[in-house]
């Protein structure tokens, strides 16, 4: 049985301005917008049974925010 991988959208600093980063590219006038259309795409693959996530950097690159849609993946030690 093939696992039902979990879509993840990245919202990350491009200069200026934010991009929404997964299969395809989308450049936003500010992180608000970038945002609102990640958590778009996500909500509409958990709408048709899939698992997606979201993960918010900050200008420095790190990882500031994550939202998870469907079933959150169960946490391991590292």
């Amino acid at each position: 049985m093939k696992k039902n991988k979990r879509k993840v959208f990245h919202v990350v600093p491009s200069g200026d301005r934010w991009q929404v980063v997964y299969e395809r590219f989308d450049d936003c006038e500010d992180k608000k917008e970038a945002l609102e259309i990640a958590k778009f795409m996500a909500k509409e693959i958990h709408a048709m049974g899939g698992l997606s996530q979201i993960k918010v950097h900050g200008k420095d690159g790190k990882i500031q925010t994550e939202y998870t849609y469907g079933k959150d993946p169960k946490r391991h030690k590292g």
